[in-house]
């Protein structure tokens, strides 16, 4: 008898559970409780049409590309284990996503906006506004940055150690939110990180005596990162810089390091990332003034006679 596939799901779901990190298993169910059951829990087999259909019905209903995906992914996952145990067919589809599901460019912080927002934070250093200069500083996901500890800087020789993330899951078998302290993104973001200058005198003055305290909030309870953005949005209404997302600070530092020549490999080995091509395809974004030196060396390598405007 064919095997429905919310049988399939509850199995493959406990074969990972002892696998993998608690959120990305809560991440997983909640696409299972959400998408995938309501829609194919019954069915014994899926084609690719059907799959199809739901990328397309998801995307014009306004569900985010990235949850488009994962649920996807997902599904995937779940049919490769049940054809692993003979359970069903594997599936082998060649899906489309829409083109206006591609994502937008993330607003950054220009240099003038970079400099303003610097110079508030050196000017005004306190347990809360560290957190946004080691982001602009390092380029630190919030995560990151709220379960960084005490133990984890060493102003002796100037390096943070990146190797822990805070943030609150959702839990939707209980129906409740919950506090996680695990491992960083990928196994890249364990890192180390120097120290620039600006950024060592601040921590030097508030430096905590016990290591296993947070940085941001100098307490022994780490500070939530949706409290963190809702603080962030004020600072940038008082410095009356336009609203832009905390990640985009990260953005903004990649950009910044891309701008000041500094060679793609080092900068995706600070953000944490696995390829230089995730840096290049995500967080550099070239201003118009860097696409007019572009196209003046291309001119003048074609007519040497031309001049190269100053950097």
């Amino acid at each position: 008898m064919p095997t429905k596939l919310s049988t399939i799901a509850l199995a493959w779901r406990k074969a990972k559970e002892p696998l993998i990190k608690r959120s990305s298993l809560y991440a997983y169910q909640l696409n299972i409780k959400c998408y995938i059951l309501p829609r194919w829990g019954e069915a014994t087999k899926i084609t690719e049409h059907e799959v199809q259909q739901f990328i397309l019905e998801a995307a014009q209903a306004g569900l985010a590309k990235n949850t488009i995906r994962n649920v996807v992914a997902t599904l995937k996952y779940i049919l490769k284990y049940g054809a692993k145990n003979g359970l069903c067919d594997a599936p082998e589809w060649e899906l489309s996503y829409p083109r206006w599901l591609d994502t937008p460019n993330i607003k950054m912080l220009t240099i003038a906006q970079h400099r303003h927002l610097l110079k508030h934070l050196l000017n005004e250093p306190t347990s809360k506004n560290i957190g946004l200069l080691l982001a602009i500083c390092t380029g630190m996901r919030i995560g990151e940055i709220c379960a960084l500890q005490w133990q984890d800087v060493d102003l002796r020789e100037r390096v943070l150690h990146v190797h822990q993330s805070y943030g609150l899951i959702y839990n939707c078998d209980m129906g409740r939110v919950e506090k996680n302290l695990s491992t960083p993104k990928t196994r890249n973001a364990n890192r180390e990180i120097p120290i620039c200058k600006e950024l060592y005198r601040t921590l030097l003055g508030f430096r905590n005596t016990n290591p296993l305290d947070f940085v941001v909030g100098n307490s022994s309870i780490p500070f939530s990162p949706q409290h963190y953005r809702e603080f962030f949005k004020q600072i940038l209404k008082q410095l009356s810089i336009p609203h832009i997302s905390f990640h985009a600070l990260r953005h903004t530092f990649a950009t910044r390091c891309i701008e000041s020549k500094c060679d793609y490999k080092t900068v995706s080995a600070l953000l944490g990332h696995s390829t230089v091509n995730t840096t290049l395809n995500l967080y550099v974004h070239p201003d118009r003034s860097q696409k007019q030196r572009a196209i003046a060396r291309m001119s003048a390598f074609v007519n040497p006679k031309e001049v190269l405007p100053k950097e």
